[in-house]
């Protein structure tokens, strides 16, 4: 009877610590938290026919598909997010119970015989909303992690786009520099048959030939930056160093279909790092609440069961042997009001802080956009200067020099210039049209979203509250 008594006491408790465990755990399975990003591409090919792909041709949203399931940055900033969601359940979650025993060798002697031993279990219980304001800091970690995993991948897809403009502008130069090599090489030629009948001077054949020479150089450095710009995209990719890739797919020129000052809107409402810098606001305005939790007192709840063994006395009582039952109650003592003060000094220093840091972000992030939305409009002025006007003129003036050579009415020296000049025009337009690309990739990465479609965009920091 005495066993059995042992054990019941203890049913009514363990039903409640279970309850309590199940309803944190039914408050987590409904929080936003838990669903997952909406991540690029909705099924992955298989390793080899991407690679095979990539050497025959290469398209951008296939790079950004394979780089979300194989960069090891995008997997980090993954696992962070969920690690940040199991803490949710950890940190909502009561303490563990706590079970002491104690045995006396030499049991104390009580009225109704020899205490042998003794044995509690206590269960610490925060101030009613302590918990859940505690889970409502960690949701807002959740929240900032969830934000720096899409910062992850939008960066690791800049990355990939100005790899991809770098590489083909690269190529590009190398293809008209085997072009000019060519003409060079035939231009030399009629040079030195000019010179040999006199009617060029031997500095104009000299000329040609360095001239030669230099581009042949300008070959050989454009491949081995060819080789290094292809590292530095597998690398992003997670492939071998020197995996090959095919011919790349030309991008068009999209336009900007938004005016500077809607841009900044834009980035205000939707770029990741001030989206994360105003949950680091609401994160620190719950830990001012959390501040004032920490001033109340917390509960402490506990059974008592004391095992009393027979008395060896000629006339024990009535009631000899029964054992000691009790409950326990105890409560924390917040009394030092220096302890209370600093802690609301501490979480409003951290709201203004936070406050601070966003508007600093915001700062930074108008002069940057102010910056390459400058040279985003050059490239595109370069780009039609150069198509349209520079080198139909280079062009021209070529034909003119190669035409006065063969008369006699113009020196060999200004042909070979007049087609160094082309060439020229030719590298500066690639390269512009390569910068264009870069720069919007850019722009798009301190706005946070396209920049080329014109669609209605959300009032500051309303995409980031509806998401919370």
């Amino acid at each position: 009877m005495k066993s059995v008594r042992k054990v019941t006491w203890l049913i009514p408790l363990a039903i409640f610590f279970v309850s309590a465990q199940m309803a944190d755990a039914s408050e987590f399975d409904n929080s936003d938290t838990t669903n997952p990003p909406r991540l690029p591409g909705q099924a992955f090919p298989d390793e080899n026919v991407l690679d095979s792909q990539f050497r025959k041709s290469v398209r951008i949203p296939d790079l950004i598909t394979y780089s979300y399931h194989r960069n090891p940055s995008i997997r980090s900033a993954t696992e962070a997010w969920r690690m940040t969601v199991e803490q949710y359940r950890i940190t909502t979650s009561y303490p563990d119970p706590q079970i002491m025993f104690t045995y006396f060798p030499e049991p104390i002697q009580t009225r109704l015989g020899p205490q042998d031993w003794n044995a509690s279990i206590s269960q610490m219980i925060p101030f009613p909303g302590k918990l859940f304001k505690a889970g409502e800091i960690v949701r807002t970690d959740a929240h900032i992690a969830r934000l720096n995993l899409d910062k992850t991948v939008r960066d690791i897809t800049v990355a990939i786009l100005e790899s991809f403009h770098e590489l083909r502008y690269i190529r590009e130069a190398r293809r008209i520099a085997d072009q000019n090599v060519k003409l060079l090489d035939q231009l030399r030629k009629m040079g030195e048959t000019a010179y040999a009948q006199d009617r060029a001077l031997f500095l104009d054949v000299v000329k040609a030939q360095s001239q030669s020479a230099q581009l042949r150089y300008d070959a050989l450095l454009l491949e081995e930056l060819e080789q290094t710009e292809t590292t530095r995209l597998n690398g992003l990719l997670n492939r071998e160093p020197d995996a090959g890739f095919g011919p790349l797919e030309k991008p068009p020129i999209r336009p900007l279909a938004h005016t500077l000052a809607e841009i900044y809107q834009i980035a205000e409402a939707g770029q990741e790092e001030i989206r994360m810098a105003h949950a680091v606001i609401e994160k620190t305005h719950a830990k001012m609440d959390m501040a004032m939790y920490q001033n109340l007192p917390d509960f402490k709840l506990g059974i008592f069961y004391a095992s009393i063994g027979e008395p060896d006395v000629s006339s024990p009582p009535q009631d000899v042997g029964q054992d000691a039952f009790g409950l326990q109650f105890g409560v924390t003592l917040p009394l030092w009001s220096d302890k209370k003060e600093g802690r609301l000094l501490l979480a409003k220093a951290e709201v203004d802080k936070a406050k601070a840091v966003k508007a600093e972000r915001i700062i930074k992030t108008r002069t940057s956009i102010r910056n390459i939305f400058f040279r985003l409009r050059n490239a595109r002025r370069l780009i039609s200067l150069y198509k349209d006007e520079m080198l139909p003129q280079a062009a021209n003036a070529m034909e003119m020099a190669e035409t006065w050579s063969r008369e006699g009415e113009g020196s060999f020296s200004d042909f070979v210039e007049t087609e160094s000049v082309f060439y020229n025009f030719q590298l500066s337009l690639a390269r512009a049209t390569a910068d264009y690309g870069k720069y919007l990739v850019r722009l798009e990465q301190l706005a946070g979203r396209s920049l080329t479609e014109k669609t209605e965009f959300p009032e500051e920091n309303n995409r980031g509250k509806g998401e919370k």
